[in-house]
């Protein structure tokens, strides 16, 4: 395939700019001007740009696949502002759903509800003979009615877990809100989807991703998820309708399965491998459960939650280290980041033998005297953009003046560490232009609010490099993807309007194409 007439920032270390690219096989072998190209790669079928402007395809580096395809069929609770309107939405989505199926959604947020948090008294109002469950926003809570913790097993007497919380009322009685690792006595009790269903929910979101530009994620499962979303990626890799990239995190409940049978990091091939045990350090700023240094602003008792002592956090980060494996660790909260640093850095040996990238998710609150840590240890920062502007208002209400290295892209860039942009969703979008404009402006297109710590914001070259060759880097796979260049994969994306020479232009700019392997996938 020739694709010419085209403005192609390759995105290569000296900043490269083409008119035309040729594609052999699903690899880049020629780039330069259409007359150059024409000369070598006459012979090849030729696609004409109409004048585009064209980058590396993007990589989505932080999120949930089989979420985001199976997200269509929820009850979508995102629009709620109170839970009044939230209970109305499960009212209208109930109505068409059998009594002996489960009613799953997700996306309320109870930060802003002038009612604060809801109950299982509230669902019970309105759907009192269908198990109802409800994910959080951030996926680290879940609201039930009374059907669904019966079913579930929860009672008066059930056992707080490790690193989870079940909200209880004065008398003792679990008020419907599960929070952490408590969220899978719930979600082990809902039928799981059968295998056309996760098939369906990954083709789903592969065209979705497809249309935002993307041609490579990395798939973050977490506890309770990963063997579905797995097992239903190698069926569409042999049918050969897998056309994304995806690099998988495991559990790190299935560590020991897979160093028993010899696997380890870099597993697989080109369209399906593993990359990074997935762990958890903390929760989140949502549900106030983010390991903290310091109290919360205004509670002076509560440091959040962390799931794994410190001691267990580096013991199990080494174990994963010494057998093969890089880590991909949750961490929100400042405390929660310096204990997965400390556990890198004392596992720096099996690291440099088995030369693995290990990686921190989110990092969205550091200490000032951690963030060049990110840098001298080699461990990429792994964070999503929108996550930025959406805590914004319960960041500063939380956080107060440590705001000020929370989200901190600039100081991380400035003290040399690679950063990795993804979305994390479905809890925030899977829109790639959207992230590039708040980490270019700091705020939401449109929002007349001044930019938000506008210090740490990045150009827009440096954020796009977050979204190409940041993700490349982090899966080990730099001399493939992330730029355009001869024998790397043809992955790119052609855009209406030229964002480089005018970031503004973020806010207006749409997708034209998207191609993998060199195949147009969108257009």
């Amino acid at each position: 395939m020739r694709f010419h007439n085209g403005r192609v920032y390759t995105l290569d270390r000296h900043g490269t700019v083409v008119q035309a690219v040729a594609c052999r096989k699903g690899r880049v072998v020629g780039l330069g001007t259409d007359a150059e190209v024409q000369e070598r790669f006459g012979d090849l079928p030729e696609v004409d740009l109409h004048g585009a402007v064209v980058l590396p395809a993007f990589c989505d580096a932080h999120l949930h696949l089989l979420a985001l395809g199976l997200q269509a069929p929820l009850v979508c609770l995102s629009p709620a502002r109170s839970k009044r309107e939230a209970v109305d939405l499960v009212r209208e989505a109930a109505a068409a759903v059998p009594q002996d199926r489960w009613l799953v959604g997700r996306g309320w947020d109870a930060a802003g509800w002038p009612e604060g948090l809801p109950t299982r008294a509230d669902l019970d109002e309105v759907v009192p003979h269908t198990p109802v469950v409800l994910w959080s926003r951030d996926g680290h809570r879940v609201w039930c009615n009374s059907l669904a913790l019966r079913r579930a097993g929860v009672t008066s007497s059930t056992p707080d877990p490790r690193g989870g919380r079940i909200r209880r009322d004065p008398s003792g009685e679990p008020t419907g809100v599960l929070e952490e690792t408590a969220v899978q006595l719930v979600a082990r009790a809902i039928p799981p989807p059968t295998d056309g269903e996760v098939e369906t929910a990954l083709v789903r979101a592969q065209e979705e991703l497809h249309r935002r530009g993307i041609a490579a994620v990395h798939h973050m499962a977490g506890p309770g998820e990963g063997s579905e979303a797995l097992r239903g990626l190698q069926r569409l890799r042999r049918s050969g309708r897998l056309r994304l990239r995806v690099v998988a995190a495991i559990p790190e409940t299935h560590l020991e399965a897979a160093v028993l049978v010899g696997i380890r990091s870099g597993f697989g091939d080109e369209w399906l491998r593993l990359g990074w045990v997935k762990v958890f350090a903390d929760g989140t700023l949502g549900s106030q459960t983010a390991a903290m240094l310091e109290p919360f602003a205004g509670h002076p008792h509560d440091r959040g939650i962390s799931l794994h002592t410190r001691e267990e956090l580096a013991a199990l980060i080494r174990r994963a280290a010494e057998a093969g494996w890089a880590c991909a660790v949750h961490a929100i909260g400042d405390r929660a980041n310096r204990w997965a640093l400390d556990a890198f850095q004392a596992c720096r040996d099996a690291t440099r033998e088995w030369q693995l990238r290990h990686r921190i998710e989110h990092a969205q609150l550091l200490h000032p005297q951690d963030v060049a840590r990110f840098a001298e240890l080699g461990v990429v920062a792994s964070m999503q953009p929108a996550h930025c502007l959406a805590d914004r208002p319960l960041a500063e209400r939380l956080w107060g003046d440590r705001c000020r290295y929370a989200y901190a892209w600039r100081f991380l860039a400035r003290a040399g560490a690679v950063l990795a942009f993804g979305s994390d969703a479905p809890v925030q979008t899977v829109d790639v232009l959207l992230g590039l404009y708040a980490a270019v402006f700091r705020r939401w297109p449109g929002d007349p609010n001044p930019p938000w710590f506008p210090e740490q914001a990045l150009s827009v070259e440096e954020a796009l490099r977050a979204y190409t060759g940041g993700p490349a880097y982090a899966a080990g796979l730099e001399a493939y993807h992330g730029s355009l260049e001869v024998d790397k994969a043809c992955d790119l994306v052609a855009l209406d309007r030229d964002v480089l020479e005018d970031p503004h232009q973020l806010a207006r700019a749409r997708i034209r194409m998207t191609v993998v392997g060199g195949d147009v996938v969108y257009s």
